[in-house]
């Protein structure tokens, strides 16, 4: 990068001009310059004494002043010292955090000059990995046929509730083993069974209700309470692990269903793991119209089919109740012109149903098994995958279900 010194005469001009003229706007445009190019030349002239001593000078602040009085008290003379201005706000740069602050003091220990020392963000860089990770050597199959029967009145709902993968619990200890292997082969064969058995309806949505992840990043704690996690293998690995899984179930769901709906909201375990999942899907999959990948990042998801409105959350931010009032008040025109309202949440990892008006509120056992802290708790819920079929007109109108059995438990 050149760099080019002012002249004495160009300084001195700029001080001229702002003299007369009287503001620096105006001097800059009859210099026929940018306002910040005039600044730096006022600058110059300021450092270099065409401006006088009268303060403020442009560019500069002061950083001391005295004063001399005499013997009756009155001012003799006074003077400041001027120092150039010190830079724009500091900011820290995208993808980096703060990771140390240093100073230079005096002898009685006031600050002289600090300065900030920043590092890569573990978040931001381990999301980059593990997305990259997932996606190398990996390349995608020709596109699927669609099925030459589907019915286009239905739609089925294929919930997954807290796959929780990446969590570790040792069978010794809470009756049952689970790791990443065992959660992505479970996952697998219980999908797979229950989309061989749903009917074929036109459209699906495959909707991840949070906590796809057990852990956000490789910190292996909560985001917000700061929990120690048992985790099964490194961050890296169980996002490519994840990733995959997911491409495979939706793969599934395309030999059966012509169009197939994504979504997958953020829980209270993988807030910013359950947006990076859904950037991967968005761009791998943006060529296919029979996937159709919702990118938003709200934690609430919506959907209209016929005078079905459906609704969703992880559930970790609100009860029940403030989920139906909230399906009417964001949904006014399809909360007018549907019949059949639905809101689905996970979080609690069993089985609920509530009727609050005329929305049914659902939660659905979820077939990881317990860790140590849900085991010692004496949560005992059962662990399966459904699926629900909507008529665009009359509803709800089947169900079907996969449980986890003997023959579907893995060893560890």
């Amino acid at each position: 990068m050149a760099f080019h010194s002012i002249s004495d005469d160009l300084a001195r001009e700029a001080a001229a001009l702002l003299e007369k003229h009287g503001s620096q706007q105006k001097a800059a445009k009859a210099a026929g310059l940018s306002r910040s190019a005039f600044q730096n030349r006022l600058k110059r002239a300021a450092e270099r004494g065409f401006m006088g001593f009268v303060p403020v000078l442009p560019g500069y602040r002061v950083s001391r002043s005295a004063v001399e009085q005499g013997a009756d008290g009155k001012t003799v003379r006074q003077w400041i010292e001027q120092k150039p201005e010190r830079g724009d706000v500091f900011k820290v740069p995208a993808g980096q955090v703060v990771k140390g602050v240093s100073a230079l003091v005096d002898e009685d220990g006031r600050e002289i000059v600090k300065w900030v020392k920043t590092r890569e963000d573990a978040a931001t860089s381990d999301a980059l990995s593990a997305i990259k990770a997932a996606f190398d050597d990996y390349s995608p199959a020709p596109p699927i046929p669609a099925p030459t029967v589907c019915d286009d009145d239905l739609l089925t709902a294929y919930p997954l509730p807290d796959l929780h993968l990446g969590m570790h619990a040792w069978g010794r200890e809470t009756g049952e083993s689970y790791d990443l292997k065992i959660a992505a082969e479970r996952a697998r064969q219980m999908a797979g069974a229950l989309i061989a058995q749903s009917r074929p309806s036109r459209e699906a949505l495959v909707l991840g209700l949070g906590d796809l992840f057990h852990m956000n990043d490789r910190t292996n704690m909560t985001p917000r309470s700061g929990h120690i996690l048992d985790v099964d293998g490194r961050w890296p690995k169980v996002f490519s692990v994840g990733v995959r899984l997911v491409m495979d179930l939706i793969e599934f769901a395309a030999q059966k269903h012509e169009i197939v709906r994504v979504r997958f909201l953020a829980g209270n375990h993988d807030p910013d793991a359950a947006i990076a999942l859904t950037v991967a899907l968005s761009i791998f999959y943006a060529g296919n119209p029979r996937i159709v990948v919702d990118d938003n990042p709200s934690l609430v998801f919506y959907h209209r089919f016929g005078r079905v409105l459906l609704g969703a959350t992880h559930g970790h931010t609100m009860k029940p109740e403030r989920m139906a009032m909230m399906l009417a008040t964001d949904r006014p025109e399809d909360w007018g012109a549907t019949t059949f309202k639905h809101m689905f949440f996970g979080h609690v990892h069993h089985e609920s149903a509530k009727e609050i008006g005329p929305v049914r509120v659902e939660s659905f056992n979820t077939p990881a098994s317990k860790d140590a802290h849900a085991h010692g708790g004496g949560y005992r819920s059962g662990q399966s995958l459904n699926a629900i079929t909507f008529h665009r007109e009359q509803g709800e109108i089947g169900r079907h279900r996969v449980n986890l059995v003997p023959a579907l438990k893995l060893a560890a």
